[in-house]
């Protein structure tokens, strides 16, 4: 039976999309994944959805790199949302980067949980939904 979240990927990549979405299904770690290819379409979805909590991602994995908004446009555009969202979403930045410029910008924003290098193997996907899920952090209002 597959737990009961919502894990979105805000990524350009659609190898890795394809990717990331056959391992959730394999582990069953989501009831629900939403991709994104940018972080303007992320955008507009959290805004649509941001009064409906059962919609709301519980995780996003957020890329730096991507066409029209990158993931530090929306997460600065996530900060000035976010105090309309009555959800608790847990926030990685996941990327191909190993500047160390990108992770020192991620580590002084406290909405960006962890800093992870690409690829991102299953088990390390499964590692981090169920260490989340201990913690109490997914599906918390």
């Amino acid at each position: 039976m597959s737990k009961p979240f919502i894990l979105c990927f805000i990524d350009d990549d659609e190898i890795y999309q394809y990717t990331v979405t056959r391992s959730v299904n394999k582990h069953q770690l989501a009831k629900k994944i939403l991709i994104f290819p940018d972080g303007e379409q992320a955008m507009w979805f959290l805004m649509d959805n941001i009064a409906d909590n059962d919609n709301l991602p519980d995780v996003i994995f957020l890329d730096i790199n991507m066409p029209i908004m990158d993931g530090w446009q929306f997460i600065d555009e996530y900060v000035k949302l976010k105090p309309r969202i009555n959800k608790q979403i847990t926030i990685y930045m996941i990327t191909s980067s190993v500047d160390p410029v990108d992770y020192e910008h991620a580590k002084k924003i406290s909405e960006i949980s962890d800093y992870l290098i690409k690829p991102i193997k299953p088990d390390m996907l499964k590692d981090i939904i169920e260490a989340l899920e201990k913690e109490g952090k997914l599906g918390a209002n």
